[in-house]
């Protein structure tokens, strides 16, 4: 009774189910079927970046060269209005040099976020700012624009951004201390900012220095393109 279903089991899923784990699809590897198995694959290997990536730890498949990188997705609706001003805003009123002590304070604050980062883990020693910083605000910011479709921003609305995208974390609240703080100290480092000349001309200065690194980004690798 049996034997004319098991006739109709295509080849191809048979082939799938006698090759094992390693062509199996799993809930952490959704295309591992599509996948050549580990010992033919040389893009199978672990991405050796993946622990310096903060979102890695909170995302199994993160190690998965066929897993999506939950990092490059767009930010949901709900996120990007949370980092927009509000209507009829007014920001907390303070007095300055309290604000920006404050702000220094925040901005080494690793319990800002959710997953151990703090402003000045991107930013120690004027790390990772861009060429703009040096503008007065509101401007374009890269991340802002691709990230969060927003064509210029305002500085409180930038640090809303760092705290939302790369911090993990839920944005202040907009008439808070805090914000007004990180503001403040914010401001007080864009004089020290020396934008670096050279930086536009630089043909690897936009190139991810991990990539070099990634196992699945030579050319051949069956899950490059997956």
């Amino acid at each position: 009774m049996h034997r004319p279903i098991c006739a109709m089991v295509s080849a191809t899923v048979l082939a799938m189910a006698l090759a094992g784990p390693s062509l199996a699809a799993t809930p952490c590897s959704p295309c591992a079927a599509m996948c050549a198995p580990a010992s033919l694959n040389p893009g199978a290997a672990k991405n050796p970046c993946a622990a310096k990536n903060p979102c890695a730890a909170k995302y199994p498949c993160a190690g998965n060269p066929c897993a999506a990188n939950p990092c490059a997705a767009k930010i949901n609706p709900c996120a990007a209005k949370s980092v927009q001003r509000p209507s009829n805003y007014q920001p907390y009123q303070g007095e300055r040099s309290e604000l920006v002590t404050l702000g220094e304070k925040l901005f080494k604050d690793q319990m800002l976020s959710s997953n151990g980062l703090s402003c000045e883990s991107c930013h120690q020693s004027m790390q990772l700012f861009q060429q703009t910083f040096t503008q007065a605000y509101p401007h374009e910011v890269a991340m802002a624009k691709n990230q969060f479709g927003m064509s210029q921003v305002f500085l409180d609305e930038m640090v809303q951004i760092c705290m939302v995208a790369p911090m993990a974390a839920k944005a202040l609240g907009w008439q808070s201390k805090e914000l007004a703080a990180l503001v403040a100290y914010t401001e007080t480092l864009q004089p020290q900012f020396k934008a670096n000349p050279c930086a536009a001309k630089n043909p690897c200065a936009a190139k991810n220095p991990c990539a070099g690194k990634n196992p699945c980004a030579a050319k051949g690798a069956p899950c490059a393109a997956n």
